[in-house]
């Protein structure tokens, strides 16, 4: 056996365990979807949508409440967390070499590394207990928390992508470099921090454990940002633990709410990366 057949049969082992991984990964994504797709699809009707929650022991109702509170709660998370985060990813790609820069970067992988819980514990301690009420604005600041770390780190290194060309043009025509960065180097990254940002919301959209120590739920309809407010990802733990067959099968359509939520921010997300690409290859 020559070399040459033996590195073209070491490669195609390698390239065949590579797709065999990549199928073993799929697998449990399959399933997941499949249960939630075939269970959630039978409960799924408008009522889920427009109908508020009924009393215990009454079939129907829906989650009405919980679809406008998980909108409040990442809404108000986007406006906490997207400011900080586009700036904090603007500061780290404009000083890369400085120590300061070095412990920001640290403590945004740690922060994204923190479990949710953990976040939600904290943000119980500096926004509930000094006010001894759950409310939608403790429930907005952990999730904001959570989506810092992700904005901030897609904005670094989606700057860093941005053509040094694009920098050395705006500042021979005498532009400063704070007008530089915010007229020329964001704009030019702004698709890809605009995905980094949808991808935030996809992954706080679907939490739980944080809300349960701090919006907790709210089985009427509110829209006060200062009371307990209901979301889909309680509602759904809620109803999912409950004895009641009824509440169960509301359960899987409010998860099939949340994964569908999270595809739809995934596609976009990939779409406008897909597109940055297309633009730079041109």
């Amino acid at each position: 056996m020559t070399r040459m057949v033996w590195r073209r049969m070491l490669s195609s082992l390698f390239v065949g365990a590579c797709a065999i991984a990549v199928l073993v990964a799929l697998v449990p994504l399959a399933f997941v979807l499949f249960f939630v797709l075939s269970r959630g699809v039978q409960a799924l009707n408008l009522d889920f949508f427009t109908h508020m929650p009924l009393p215990v022991g009454e079939s129907g109702g829906g989650m009405a409440n919980s679809i406008v509170g998980t909108l409040i709660l990442t809404g108000l998370a986007a406006l906490m967390a997207v400011p900080v985060g586009v700036m904090s990813g603007v500061y780290l790609s404009e000083f890369p070499g400085s120590r300061f820069t070095s412990i920001v970067r640290f403590a945004a992988d740690t922060l994204n590394g923190v479990p949710s819980i953990v976040i939600g514990v904290f943000a119980y301690g500096v926004a509930v207990l000094p006010f001894r009420q759950f409310s939608a604005l403790a429930g907005g600041l952990a999730l904001g928390i959570m989506m810092i770390p992700i904005i901030a780190r897609t904005t670094e290194e989606l700057l860093l992508l941005v053509p040094g060309a694009l920098r050395e043009g705006a500042l021979a025509l005498g532009a400063t470099r704070a007008r530089a960065v915010f007229t020329v180097i964001v704009p030019a990254a702004l698709p890809g921090i605009i995905t980094g940002i949808v991808l935030a919301l996809a992954r706080v959209a679907g939490e739980t454990a944080p809300l349960l120590f701090t919006s907790f739920n709210n089985r009427f309809f509110t829209t006060e940002l200062t009371q307990p407010i209901s979301s889909v990802t309680v509602q759904v733990f809620t109803y999912a633990i409950s004895p009641y067959e009824d509440w169960q099968r509301q359960a899987w359509a409010g998860a099939l709410v949340l994964v569908t939520i999270v595809f739809i921010c995934s596609l976009m997300a990939r779409l406008a990366t897909s597109r940055v690409a297309d633009m730079r290859g041109r």
